[in-house]
């Protein structure tokens, strides 16, 4: 069956309840298909569609590569792989992380955008940061339909709020009214609802050739963006600037994308992980000298003395940077 509409869905922290509420109350005769991402660790078990097919209706399957689209079936993006759409079919790619994350939601939303422009219905979740407000920005770009959950709805309300504050949005509703949301916009003719699309921004025909595995450079990243002074926190190559509807974004060569929230994330993680091992480090020094001070001792060696004070101060250094550490404020640009 040919698809005319589709319906893509992000959601991060908090994520698995509020798919199941939405689940629970899509309508068995559902006349789009649904794609969902929800931010996942590589080495998690695919159960999601396993859970949300208890809770509904409508067929839920973990994404398959090459899988046809079929109305009224929701299919679930599989850990460590993007999902995105292509004309009447999925896709499941190894393309390159996007804010920290694969799946992520943005290549989802934008391949649908790119493929069904006014036809898509995007729905952004409960989440922090702001993953997928890039790929909403993108829908609307192109004539589709944005829909944000109430931030003082949502579990986690970053990714909500992220959007509507960068995102025209169409809907912001409650989660409980999205489900009936999707069928009432699903149930219209799309003429009847859309004002004409944009054009398709040459950045997003270059990000969308990256998440489909094409080198970046290849596929044309340095076009459009321009060298930024700091570096991918995955591979440490130059991170490569660009501008989204007001918002700057980040690329390395490798292809690893980044917002402003996602990368200052990536830094306090680096901050952090440096600190504890300069913990690491000078206690493990502390290790050495106290043995060393042992050994003068038993042998009488007139150094005795100095060692120990070197130990004092040894830990006096361990514990100033274990409190820096432990009274460090990440970075944010959350209000």
């Amino acid at each position: 069956m040919r698809v005319n509409q589709i319906v893509v869905v992000g959601a991060s922290s908090g994520g698995v309840e509020a798919l199941r509420i939405i689940a629970a109350s899509l309508p068995e005769h559902l006349s789009a298909p649904v794609c969902v991402v929800l931010h996942t660790s590589p080495e998690s078990p695919a159960i999601l569609s396993d859970l949300l097919n208890r809770v509904g209706p409508l067929r839920v399957v973990t994404a398959s590569n090459r899988e046809r689209l079929a109305p009224g079936t929701i299919y679930v993006a599989p850990p460590d792989s993007h999902l995105l759409v292509e004309p009447g079919t999925l896709r499941l790619t190894k393309g390159p992380k996007e804010n920290r994350f694969r799946p992520a939601i943005d290549p989802l939303f934008r391949s649908a955008a790119q493929v069904y422009g006014p036809a898509v219905i995007g729905v952004i979740l409960t989440g922090n940061l702001d993953d997928g407000t890039a790929g909403l920005w993108a829908i609307k770009h192109l004539g589709g339909i944005a829909v944000v959950q109430d931030p003082s709805d949502a579990m986690f309300p970053g990714m909500p709020r992220s959007a509507l504050e960068h995102v025209d949005s169409d809907y912001v509703v409650r989660l409980t009214e999205i489900g009936p949301l999707i069928a009432d916009l699903t149930s219209k003719p799309i003429d009847e609802r859309r004002v004409p699309p944009g054009e398709v921004p040459e950045h997003l025909e270059v990000e969308m050739e990256i998440a489909r595995e094409q080198n970046a450079l290849a596929a044309g990243l340095e076009r459009v963006t321009t060298p930024s002074t700091f570096a991918c926190p995955e591979c440490h190559g130059v991170l490569l600037q660009m501008k989204e509807g007001g918002r700057v974004k980040f690329r390395c060569h490798t292809g690893h994308a980044y917002s402003v929230e996602s990368l200052l994330a990536a830094v306090n993680d680096a901050i952090e992980q440096s600190l504890w091992n300069a913990v690491r480090a000078i206690e493990e020094g502390d290790l050495l000298l106290t043995r060393m001070a042992t050994q003068y001792k038993s042998s009488g060696n007139v150094d005795e003395a100095r060692i120990v004070e070197m130990v004092q101060k040894t830990r006096t250094q361990a514990e100033a940077v274990r409190k820096i550490v432990l009274d460090h404020q990440p970075l944010t640009v959350s209000k």
